[in-house]
Order: structure tokens, then sequence, then C-alpha cells
């Protein structure tokens, strides 16, 4: 069967069914883990691309698809909105919608692209499908992940964190994934037409596999003991000022509870100034930590003067100091759109919200890891674990620069914000990807979950359970060395993917001079007989 023997609907239904399809795509990811629905979602929209008589019907398809997907996927902003933020329902609903409308122009670019030069260059549907738009579906989610900030949240890739796809992710990241798995899309869009695209699926899925048990990284050093602190303090109650004596009193006891190598709190764990603690406070963690040898990793906003903070982890070391005066401290520096920093022009938008600390100052993009034992811990904060280039320009400074580089990472997060939801396991699905771009473990420290120790693999050795108060007490094994994504970042995909629109148009005017000089030929034939 041929693309042009395929029917579709008229528009007024083919942008429901495709925002249904791309809804569908949402359990591919976690916590459903369906992955073969991505790719599988995917190819039908290939086929609507191949199949549509307009740019601009390719172009709307596209953004139904995503709507669908990001509206599914990421609904739960409503709650952050709506049960935390004091907005009214109807424009935190808004809100979201806009939001994935918006994300959508990312896909409808690269649908409106791939027919567009299909037909500029006369290629064919089969040079679509496995070049052209794997190659712009890549560039366009690399620009939905840092364009006005970036929100790479359901990214493709991270559907394939359990896939044999996943063995990229040392080489590409999880951008290089998404453009692999659109090649396999298009293998599938082919496949009513030919059988060896099946082929091609197969080799890319071994491949995939094959990789994955490359050692990138080796163990360093002796193991070290790690508790985790998941305190489950409501949202509601988190910066309620007759609440703050008991969160210092709650976590004061957990990190007190027992000695290890580590002890990490969630973000923002302590949800006043450094400045404004008790006396008392930061001293019994300093002499706890002394005692004990323990190495306290703390989160806390951090005051540097007058409007002047940041969201801060601070590091209390057995050598001596303490959360006045820490030995170590780590800013965040992605900060969260209207959560923590106020876009031009968006100033009443945040005002409307009751988000406390809502306007932080960002850290330096290379920051240097702490030290724990013959361990190196580099931190991440909460959404800055989406960031998988700038984790990975981290690394590769330190490489560079001859200072310790970081054995392995520490996510400190709080995502109380969007309730029990799927947010919760698809953060951890993020977090898994970092582990395996980087092949080094991932700790996460969380207030309502989820809490986990992520092994090089990307594979969750051990969790807690979201919702409840408790500490995980587990052994991580550090490890050094460095993949070509940590070295490259995301200037591999770019390569490969300009790589591909390039062999493109240089096959499709091969083509096209062939089939003239065939032309001619044949005219000069005729008329010689």
């Amino acid at each position: 069967m041929h693309f042009r023997q395929i029917r579709l609907p008229r528009l007024s239904l083919l942008l429901p069914l495709a925002a249904l399809t791309g809804a569908i795509n949402v359990f591919a990811f976690a916590p459903y883990g369906l992955w073969p629905l991505q790719p599988l979602t995917l190819a039908l929209l290939i086929v609507c691309i191949n199949r549509v008589d307009s740019v601009k019907k390719a172009a709307l398809a596209g953004w139904a698809y995503c709507f669908g997907w990001v509206a599914h996927g990421v609904y739960w902003i409503y709650i952050s909105l709506h049960d935390y933020g004091g907005l009214p329902g109807w424009l935190s609903a808004l809100a979201v919608a806009l939001l994935a409308l918006a994300m959508a122009l990312y896909t409808a670019l690269s649908a409106a692209l791939a027919l567009w030069l299909k037909r500029r260059w006369a290629a064919s549907s089969l040079l679509l499908a496995l070049a052209i738009f794997p190659a712009l579906w890549g560039l366009t989610e690399w620009l939905r992940g840092w364009l006005f900030s970036g929100f790479p949240w359901l990214i493709s890739g991270y559907a394939h964190t359990g896939s044999p796809l996943a063995g990229f992710a040392p080489l590409v990241g999880v951008y290089g994934i998404g453009s692999i798995a659109a090649v396999i899309a298009g293998c599938l869009a082919l496949l009513p037409q030919r059988r060896w695209p099946a082929i091609v699926v197969l080799l890319t899925l071994c491949a995939g596999f094959g990789l994955s048990r490359i050692d990138w990284t080796v163990p360093s050093g002796q193991p070290i003991s790690v508790r985790l602190l998941q305190g489950n303090v409501a949202q509601e109650e988190k910066f309620d000022g007759t609440k703050i004596d008991s969160s210092l009193r709650l976590y004061a006891d957990m990190i007190r509870a027992a000695p290890a190598d580590l002890v990490a709190t969630p973000e923002t764990a302590i949800p006043i100034l450094q400045t404004q603690l008790p006396p008392d406070f930061p001293a019994a963690l300093a002499a706890f930590s002394q005692q004990s040898g323990s190495h306290i990793a703390l989160g806390i906003p951090y005051i540097d003067g007058p409007n002047r903070y940041a969201n801060s982890v601070i590091g209390i070391a057995p050598q001596g100091n303490s959360a006045s005066h820490p030995g170590f401290r780590y800013d965040k520096q992605h900060l969260v759109p209207f959560g923590e920093f106020v876009p031009f022009g968006f100033r009443w938008f945040v005002d409307m919200m009751h988000i406390p600390l809502g306007d932080f100052t960002p850290g330096a993009p290379v920051q240097a890891p702490f030290a724990v034992k013959d361990q190196w811990v580099l931190p991440n904060i909460c959404y800055e674990d989406l960031f998988g280039e700038e984790i990975a320009r981290q690394l590769a400074a330190t490489m560079a620069s001859g200072t310790p580089t970081a054995t392995m990472l520490l996510n400190m997060s709080n995502i109380a914000w969007f309730g029990d939801t799927i947010a919760l396991a698809q953060h951890l699905q993020i977090s898994q990807m970092r582990s395996l771009e980087t092949r080094r473990p991932m700790l996460r420290a969380t207030n309502t979950g989820t809490t986990a120790a992520i092994d090089p693999h990307g594979n969750v050795s051990a969790q807690l359970p979201p919702y409840i108060r408790g500490t995980l007490a587990t052994t991580v094994q550090g490890y050094s060395g460095s993949t070509p994504y940590i070295l490259f970042g995301n200037r591999l995909l770019l390569a490969a993917a300009l790589l591909m629109l390039l062999g493109s148009w240089c096959w499709s005017c091969w083509r096209s001079r062939r089939r003239q000089a065939l032309r001619s030929g044949s005219r000069s034939s005729a008329a010689s007989s």
C-alpha cells in the first residue's frame, strides 16, 4: 500500500484524532512504561505528513499531536497553579492549555518543514520518513529544550530509559535518542509498502542493546553509606510561618537519627533563609557532623545581600563548619519560569499566585562538586536535572581543568507542588536518563517522592514509596570516566541531524538530475529513430 492510497479524514476530524494519538503517547512514559507506543504514535504522524495535501495541514496535524501529548502529560501543572498558587480554576486550565499549545509549535514546525523540504527537493516519501523528519524532529526537540529557558519535560527520548535505545544515551543523549526513535517510527510508517524497514528497526534495537554493554565509566574509590530523607511536609504547610519550627525540628531529628557518610535533605527542606535560623539549629547539625563523621547536604534558600538570594544546597562536613558558614555551597543555576524567576512582562501573572521566594538569583554555570570521603558529589536541584547538557558541561569543565570531577550526582527536589500525580514518576525517569548519559549514579532526596538511588545504567536500585515520611538508607559506589555525551553534549546530535538533511538534499539533487538525464536520453533516442 502506498501513502497515496491511504485516505485521511477531513481536517475537522483529523485534528482531534491527531490530538488523541498524542495523548496516547503519554502511556509510553513513566509510570506506564509502554515505550513501543512512542514510535508507533509518531509513525501515524509521519503517515499523516506524507499524505496531507498542504504544508499548513501538516503543521496543524503536528500541532494537534503535540497538544494532546503535552496537555495529557503535564496536566498536573493545574494543581500547582490552582491548589497551591491560588489561581482560579479557569485560569489555571487556560495556562496549561496555552503551555501545551506553545510546546506544540515545535512539533508543528518539524512537520511543516518536513513536508515543505520534501516538496522543495522533490524527495520521496521514504526519504522524508527515514531522514528528513527524524533530523527535524531531533532539532526541534533540542530547540524546545533551550529556547525561552527551555521546557524539555516529556521529550520523546525519555520514553526509552527502559528500552534498547537507552544504550545510545551515553553517545547522543536524550535528544539523540528521540531522533533515533523517529527513524524507527519512519520505518514503521513504511512497513505497509516495504518489508526491509523491519530489518532496520531490528538492527537499531540490537545496536542499542550492544551499546548498553559498554562500560563507559569504572568504579572509583570506596562505596559510601547514604541516607536520603523524605520529610513528606504538606505543600500548604511548608512555608506556613506557624509550621516553620516543626519543620526545623523534623529535619534536625531526621538528620541526627543515624550517622552516614552522606545525609541529604530535599530542596528547601529548611524553608527560611540561613540568617533567620535559630542559633542552636546550625550548631546542633555541626556537632552531629563532627561527632558522627557525617557529611550533610542541606537544602535551604541562601541570602547574599538585598534582593539576592539563591535556591541552595549547603554542605556541613566533619572538618568543622555550619549552616551559617558552610564548607560547600551549590546554587541552582537553571531556574523555573514563574516559580523561581519572573519572565519579562509576566509580573502580573506571578503576583496573582502565592508562591514564596519567587525571584531567585541563578548560580554559576559551572560549580564544583563536594567531597564525601573519596567520592565527589555534584548536586542539582529539582527542575535542573531536565537539562542533561548542563550537567554534562559541568563534568566536562572539571575534567578539562584537572580539578576533581563528580563521581555521583545528587538531585534534591520538592515537587509536592504537583500532588500525588504521574509527575513524580516522570521526574524519576528524567533522573534515570541523566545516569544513562553520564554513566554515574544519581541519588534523589525529595520531599514527597520519589526518593531513590539510581545506578549508572539507569536502574532504580532502591526507593521509598511516595507520600510517606521516611529515610532511604543505602550504599552507593562512585564512578569515574567519561562518555561521548559528557565530552560533546548535544553537538553530536546536531551534527548528525544536519548531515541527514544535507545528505537528503544531495540525494534528491542527484535523483533529479538522473531523471532529467534519462528523459533527455529518451527524447534523443526518439528523435533519432
